[in-house]
């Protein structure tokens, strides 16, 4: 039987207990420094409640450590880590071979394993064997492979545990390999500071200095959704399936995880022999989850059946907007003054949120009073007219619902109250009991009393039931009490006293996660037997500090990192606006584009690409006047 896991972001403490609380089996966490989203630390003392909370339901709690590293950083870096030990976290998310090899020499008492992150740039089976030879239990798989892709790795190397993003913002270029916003802002994406430079304004020229396209978002890609394919990952080899968002509020966090913890659910329920969930605990919730709901760009399965015919795939990004559109939810039926009237069959209130495109452009507005099907806005748009699709990017009644607590999340426990021990003969006139509770995962904690041998004046067992199950504001439900015959009369303030000292070991030795056997090569110098897969420049290895050059070194490779010398490629894309745009050369299409393309970002930087068919792959590279600046 394969453990699934559910992977849930966290932006603080708040986010993570509210993954926890809506179905995740882990979160995923940024410390005070050195994530791959600078803009969301947590101090240490908030992931060592995370940890406690979570272990709880035996979930996990990974740390993210994923921004290539400095020299002058690595002590405070290494600092940090063991900080992150101490506090209980289960995993390390890591991209710098620096800091790798460091880590790797660390005493046994070190707790967390290593993850390889999505940056390490995982898209081939050679990548994936390589990193568990070099100590990696787990690696983070990157978005663009297919399924079918994902099975062929997991079949090739099926000790290594798989990752992969099922929901949330898609990067148009392969992690770790985009350097566009350091070359046009200074802000590092693998140091944690990604400017978004995709989610800007891009005009198209051919050759000849033709606009294709103008002012539009065109690498702009809509947000993965996988709810559909869940069962075909797993098939494939996932173990865990991540969500995407830790720079997202609490009430995205709530919703996205539900969804996807329900359909996790149903296929552990479906196929009972053969998936089991990682961690404990049932959630009920107050709300209907619905992906839909919270912030999308429109949704992509992205390169999930990739082997489909260019001509058969839908489209992947969102070139009108880089905004969330929200939901459909009706067409503008007729505008009277101040009002419009929406054929719909949903509810509006207060305070939503509604867009609609026109002229190319996605147009925002409030609703200020929401009568029925008759909408005030705050502001009727100029550019709204009748037929018009109308979206909602802001459901001011989902998001007041979950903005109170929206979910509760139970163990299932067993209870069995009998005699323990032995009495001694001069304590004949006493019989010590003993309390059991075992959780789903067979977690016990016991607790035992004497009582007097008094013999209960009238049936006892409705109220030794009653008194067992007041499991109040824990984490548990009993589902089953098994209760010895014979048992002397128990008082209510006995019972009470065995529940809650029972109650408090099981929470103990649940909370007590057991460390894991490192890989074989994490402790001292990994056993290089495979070589990495090559490249070609030597700046794509992100070797930003001398630990990370010697380990190339080592393995015979010249490594450098774009931040500190430069290079040609800012981009390395499967995506290809050639396909997007209707002008794959694998297809039908007669190509009418006279190469090569350029894309220029408000008429100021302007970059070249180019398009290796053979490999579907897609480059941004600088041009040879942008080189020589």
């Amino acid at each position: 039987m394969r453990l699934l896991e559910l992977l849930s972001p966290a932006k603080n403490l708040e986010c993570g207990i509210s993954a926890i609380d809506h179905g995740a089996d882990a979160v995923y966490i940024g410390a005070r420094k050195y994530g791959a989203r600078a803009a969301a630390g947590n101090s240490v003392e908030d992931i060592a409640k995370l940890c406690r909370y979570a272990h709880r339901y035996d979930a996990k709690v990974y740390a993210t450590v994923n921004t290539i590293i400095y020299d002058e950083e690595m002590d405070d870096t290494l600092t940090l880590c063991r900080e992150l030990s101490d506090a209980g976290v289960d995993a390390l998310l890591v991209q710098d071979m620096g800091l790798l090899t460091l880590l790797r020499k660390e005493q046994s008492d070190f707790r967390p394993t290593l993850h390889a992150s999505t940056q390490t740039d995982n898209r081939s089976t050679e990548k994936v064997r390589w990193l568990a030879e070099q100590g990696f239990k787990r690696v983070v798989l990157a978005r663009e492979l297919s399924i079918g892709e994902i099975r062929d790795i997991h079949q090739a190397v099926p000790d290594v545990e798989l990752e992969a993003f099922v929901h949330g913002a898609l990067c148009v270029s392969y992690s770790g390999q985009c350097y566009a916003s350091h070359y046009c802002f200074g802000r590092s994406a693998n140091r944690g500071e990604c400017s978004q430079v995709c989610r800007m304004p891009m005009t198209l020229r051919d050759a000849d200095g033709n606009v294709i396209e103008q002012d539009k978002h065109l690498l702009s890609l809509r947000d993965m959704a996988q709810l559909e394919n869940l069962g075909r990952l797993a098939d494939a080899g996932v173990t865990s399936f991540k969500i995407e968002g830790r720079l997202k509020e609490a009430d995205y966090v709530k919703n996205v995880t539900a969804a996807y913890s329900e359909r996790l659910n149903a296929l552990c329920k479906q196929h009972p022999d053969k998936y089991r969930r990682a961690s404990m605990g049932r959630c009920t919730y107050t709300f209907t989850p619905d992906i839909r709901k919270s912030f999308n760009r429109g949704f992509t399965t992205y390169f999930a059946d990739v082997n489909a015919l260019p001509d058969d795939r839908k489209p992947m990004s969102s070139p009108l907007s880089p905004k969330s559109i929200g939901e459909y939810v009706g067409t503008v039926k007729d505008i009277r003054g101040r009002s419009l009237i929406v054929s719909s069959v949903e509810a509006f209130s207060n305070g939503d949120g509604l867009c609609f495109f026109a002229d190319d452009r996605l147009i925002g507005f409030r609703v200020n009073k929401a009568e029925g099907n008759r909408l005030l806005p705050l502001s009727m748009p100029a550019e709204l007219r009748r037929g018009m699709r109308l979206y909602r990017n802001h459901n001011q009644a989902f998001v007041t619902l979950l903005g109170k607590p929206s979910a509760q999340r139970k163990i299932d426990v067993t209870m069995e109250l009998r005699p323990c021990g032995s009495n001694a003969e001069h304590e004949t006139d006493k019989m010590a009991v003993c309390l059991t509770i075992t959780d789903e995962h067979g977690h016990c904690g016991t607790a035992s009393t004497t009582v007097e041998m008094q013999q209960p004046r009238s049936p006892q067992e409705d109220n030794i039931r009653k008194q067992l199950q007041k499991l109040g504001d824990t984490p548990y439900i009993c589902t089953d009490i098994k209760i010895a015959e014979g048992l002397p009369f128990m008082p209510s303030s006995i019972l009470s006293n065995l529940r809650r000292e029972a109650t408090s070991l099981i929470m103990e030795q649940a909370g007590t996660v057991k460390q894991e056997e490192k890989p074989r090569a994490h402790q001292g110098e990994a056993t290089d037997i495979h070589q990495q897969p090559l490249y070609n420049s030597p700046e794509l290895y992100n070797a930003a500090n001398q630990e990370a050059k010697d380990f190339y070194s080592r393995q015979g490779q010249d490594s450098d990192a774009f931040e500190l010398h430069g290079g040609k490629t800012l981009m390395r894309c499967r995506y290809c606006l050639r396909h997007e745009l209707g002008h794959c050369l694998k297809s039908k299409h007669t190509d009418e584009w006279r190469e090569p393309l350029t894309l220029s970002i408000n008429n100021k930087q302007t970059f070249t690409l180019h398009f290796d068919c053979k490999r579907c792959e897609m480059t941004v590279r600088l041009t040879e006047e942008e080189e020589r600046i």
